[in-house]
């Protein structure tokens, strides 16, 4: 499957930001998915991830309450919204499906797509 992310952009603190991330040459929902984000200098983290139904999510400390990861299998896309931005979520987020349909105790990125700048600034 191929991950096309989409919705990057540049935005003030407290703004808001949705991303996209469209699957093509598969059913995204055979699988779970997710984003991670990397800071210039950084390692990449996980930000967020939901299982196929869309019935479940997870969220790392940093993001939780602020931003909500959703899918739309008919669409075979999921969404990031981000909500309440800091200086500190500027990074590039990539978005990744996991060869299974829910999720493990740690989410692994089996398919991943190019990045998408996300930019805050005070």
């Amino acid at each position: 499957v191929q991950l096309q992310a989409s919705g990057g952009g540049s935005v003030q603190v407290g703004g808001s930001l949705r991303l996209s991330c469209e699957a093509s040459g598969g059913t995204l929902s055979s699988y779970a998915a997710g984003w991670f984000r990397q800071a210039p200098g950084k390692e990449r983290e996980f930000v967020a991830a939901i299982v196929w139904s869309g019935t479940m999510t997870r969220y790392s400390d940093s993001v939780k309450g602020r931003f909500t990861i959703s899918r739309d299998n008919a669409k075979n896309t999921v969404y990031l919204q981000l909500n309440n931005l800091k200086p500190e979520d500027t990074a590039v987020y990539y978005c990744a499906a996991q060869n299974h349909p829910y999720l493990s105790a740690q989410f692994v990125g089996d398919y991943w797509g190019q990045g998408t700048q996300v930019t805050v600034s005070s």
